[in-house]
This record gives C-alpha cells, structure tokens and sequence, in this order.
C-alpha cells in the first residue's frame, strides 16, 4: 500500500473523473505502474485477497495481476464480482484474472441473469474477454454467448449494453463461422423495435462487415466446426469449459 501510494500523482486522480471512474478511495496511479509493481511482487494469492479487502481502488486493479487463478474458488468469484462498483475494476478482473479460471463460464450464464449493472457487466466483459484470449474455446461456447447476448440485449444501462455489444464485436471478430453468425444477429438487433436493440445491432453489424475486419478474417483459417445460428433468444448448448492458460496482455481503456 506504502508502494502505492508513492506512485500517485495528480494527475493520474485527475484521470479517474476523465475516464468516468468512480473510485470511493484511490491514489490515483496509473495503470503502467500498477502493472510494473504488479511484476515486482510475483503471483501470491494471499496477497491478493489482502489487496482486495483494503477496498482501495488501485489495490483492487493490482490484485487482479497478483491472484493465482487456479487458486480462485467460486465463493471468490462471486464475493469480488459482487463489490464491482466501477467499470474499471470489473473489466481489469474479467480481463487479466477471471477468464483465466476454469469457473468463468459457469459465471457468464449466472451474471447474465442477474440484475445489478456491474454484475451483469461482468458477465459481458467476461464474454468479450475468453472470445479475445482462448484459442482453445469451442464455437459452440460462443453460439452460447449469443444466446446470451440476444436475450439480454433490451438492457439499456450504460455499463451493461456497452459490454453487450463488446462480446458481440468479440465473437464475431474470433473466426468467419462466428462472424457469419454474429452478423446474423446483429442484423436482427438492428431491425428491432427496441431503442438499445437497434443501437446495440447497428453499430455491431457496421463494425463486423467492415473491411477492417474482413481482412483480418482473411487470414485466419476457417473453421472446422460450423456452429448452429442461433436463431431463437435464450437458446442452449453444452460448451467446454477452457482449462488452458494463456499470458494476457493488458492494456487500459475506456470503457467498452
């Protein structure tokens, strides 16, 4: 915390409000020097709860790259998920911790049901980070996902739709048979009657069928296993649960 604290500086507070971070207790340091301690202090999972526990702002960022994930249990999964109080701290866990734990997936179907904002964002960003880290994921897993994504996409708070349309954007960018089917369903979000269904549809089929992306998908083989459309809200499938792990490269960002 001392280490912290040395590290703050003014205008890293001044940050917070700019990026729309509301943090109760922060030093205000920047998430480079949070990341360059982070690799001073090692893995210890010990540590990470203790960082967790002083409910300061940057000590939450930190132990998302101390935790050891395989040592993470469901209890504290749910416990961290469910004291989220800012879009900062939910996406540096689901993105440098969380979809490293071999739980994640049973935590995306559970948080999408839920309805506080950072829960259900958590589900989302959650989501959006396994599609950008795990090779190993099924597409099956991910026509899941757009199950989900379809169900929940009339929510029309900030923090939740914004990671909607991350995990949609995600998925679809994986490989061409994800594409194909998340621009399915971006096209019939965008015919919606729904306000925030439309939004969510337009603005992901833009960015899915857009030259950018096309040829980044022109790269990638295609893949072997032709998922399902999944054509009805709510639909099911039995994906496998990632076990691999993966170094995840961390970068800060506004909020998706």
């Amino acid at each position: 915390m001392a280490a912290l604290e040395a590290l703050s500086t003014k205008r890293d507070r001044e940050n917070l409000a700019r990026f729309g971070i509301t943090a109760k207790s922060a030093f205000g340091v920047s998430m480079a020097n949070i990341q360059k301690l982070s690799k001073q202090l090692g893995r210890d999972h010990e540590l990470a709860c203790a960082l967790w526990d002083t409910e300061r702002y940057e000590a939450r960022l930190l132990m998302a790259y101390v935790a050891e994930p395989e040592r993470v249990t469901s209890a504290q999964l749910e416990r961290w998920c469910k004291g989220f109080d800012n879009w900062a701290v939910c996406d540096t866990l689901c993105f440098c911790l969380f979809d490293r734990v071999p739980l994640a997936w049973d935590k995306i179907r559970k948080w999408s049901e839920q309805r506080p904002e950072f829960v259900k964002r958590a589900a989302f960003a959650l989501l959006a980070s396994i599609a950008g880290h795990d090779k190993h994921a099924t597409d099956a897993s991910f026509i899941e996902g757009l199950a989900l994504i379809e169900r929940e996409a009339k929510d029309e708070r900030n923090f939740v739709k914004k990671a909607v349309s991350w995990a949609l954007r995600r998925i679809g960018r994986r490989n061409r048979a994800l594409n194909r089917a998340a621009v399915e369903l971006s096209a019939r979000l965008a015919a919606s009657s729904d306000a925030t269904e439309r939004w969510l549809g337009r603005s992901a089929h833009k960015e899915l069928t857009s030259a950018l992306v096309e040829r980044a998908l022109s790269k990638q083989p295609e893949s072997t296993r032709a998922p399902k459309a999944a054509t009805k809200r709510g639909a099911q499938s039995t994906p496998k649960k990632k076990t691999a792990k993966r170094a995840v490269s961390a970068r800060t960002r506004g909020p998706k």
